[in-house]
């Protein structure tokens, strides 16, 4: 089993920046891939970006070029650093680690882009 918390999340304005952090514990060695994913109301959830054990990285469409995706090994912690924040970027955050087998999600953090 593998356990995760994201952090981080809350209201931000337009334009502005937040990090969210993503802490997994448990059967670690279990993980192949870290990924964030996010869901606004009324709509499916969406990938926004994942990162292997050996670093690769990638990134969906609507993010690209806005938000980075790192992970600290020694922290066993995920970041997603998110800038140039828009309203449409407002959904709950969810944390997701495992590989081909199984897959653990993070109870998620809301993000809020609001003036």
């Amino acid at each position: 089993q593998v356990q995760l918390v994201e952090s981080g999340g809350g209201l931000v304005q337009p334009g502005g920046s937040l990090r969210l952090s993503c802490a997994a514990s448990g059967s670690i060695d279990s993980i192949n891939a870290m990924a964030w994913y996010r869901q606004a109301p009324g709509k499916q959830r969406e990938f926004v970006a994942a990162v292997t054990n050996g670093g690769k990285t990638n990134y969906g469409d609507s993010v690209k070029g806005r938000f980075t995706i790192s992970r600290d090994n020694t922290k066993n912690t995920v970041y997603l650093q998110m800038n140039s924040l828009k309203p449409e970027d407002t959904a709950v955050y969810y944390c997701n680690a495992g590989n081909i087998v199984v897959v653990y999600w993070g109870q998620g953090t809301q993000v809020t882009v609001s003036s």
